[in-house]
């Protein structure tokens, strides 16, 4: 399988591959012929949200009230002088 799957993905008249891409594309391919795509793909979402999202909402407030709240106040920023 893992031959037929090289040669399917990799063998493609005028492809060129790296070895970190084929490396890459290799796994998921063999993820989508054995069925597991869908099982794998829920996976990815949910450590993709943790990645990118947790740190959002680590204090109970979402990081852009955090940084909204810090810019306004009730004085406003001081207007650059013309020369």
């Amino acid at each position: 399988m893992a031959t037929s799957l090289k040669t399917d993905r990799m063998d493609i008249t005028g492809a060129r591959w790296t070895m970190r891409g084929a490396e890459a594309v290799l796994p998921l391919a063999s993820l989508y012929i054995s069925g597991d795509w869908d099982e794998y793909w829920q996976f990815h979402l949910q450590e993709e949200d943790k990645r990118n999202h947790l740190a959002l909402y680590s204090s109970g407030i979402p990081l852009i009230k955090q940084v909204v709240k810090a810019r306004c106040s009730t004085t406003p920023p001081p207007l650059p002088i013309p020369v």
